[in-house]
């Protein structure tokens, strides 16, 4: 298995980071992919990443999973990178998985990939998750091929869902107990 992760100015570190350092634990290969053309990334709360590679020199022919972070001008940023929007499109259109959490999913709904399904964000942008079925009470939703969740105190939650779809529940079990989760 193989997820790149987006990241751009303004992401959320804690939805980033979590899932970079869960999925690695469950030994599914995760790559940060940089959409500002440097390696070096500037989350929302001033802490600096470096991302393990550029968009411009990334293959996505073996990705089974995009995923992105939320945070509002970090989000805003993904969502206007139309060679990633591009990406995102193919990616729904060969059948690979979806992931975006707090207001990232956003960026899928504008392009047309949650009209109805079902999904989450950070409450006050469900006006955004077009054409989805929203709720504001999953922390975590997975509808076919696309996960969605709510936010910070979320992404452990939506880091596990993604070990369970790509590898299996039982290791997200063992992961969510080795890590006091339970």
């Amino acid at each position: 298995m193989k997820v790149l992760l987006h990241l751009a100015d303004g992401f959320e570190e804690i939805e980033a980071l979590s899932v970079v350092d869960i999925l690695r634990r469950a030994d599914i290969v995760v790559k940060t992919v940089s959409i500002t053309g440097k390696k070096e990334i500037l989350g929302a709360h001033d802490i600096t990443v470096l991302a393990d590679q550029l968009f411009e020199s990334t293959d996505y022919t073996n990705a089974d999973m995009l995923v992105l972070p939320g945070g509002s001008v970090g989000t805003d940023n993904l969502g206007k990178h139309a060679a990633l929007e591009k990406e995102l499109l193919k990616a729904a259109k060969e059948g690979k998985w979806l992931a975006a959490i707090c207001a990232a999913p956003t960026v899928l709904g504008k392009l047309g990939l949650l009209n109805g399904k079902s999904a989450t964000c950070y409450p006050g942008h469900e006006n955004q998750l077009i054409g989805a079925n929203t709720s504001r009470s999953d922390k975590v939703i997975v509808d076919g091929k696309l996960i969605t969740s709510r936010g910070p105190g979320t992404s452990f939650d939506f880091a596990l869902k993604i070990v369970a779809v790509l590898k299996d529940e039982k290791t997200a079990a063992t992961l969510k107990q080795n890590m006091l989760l339970s």
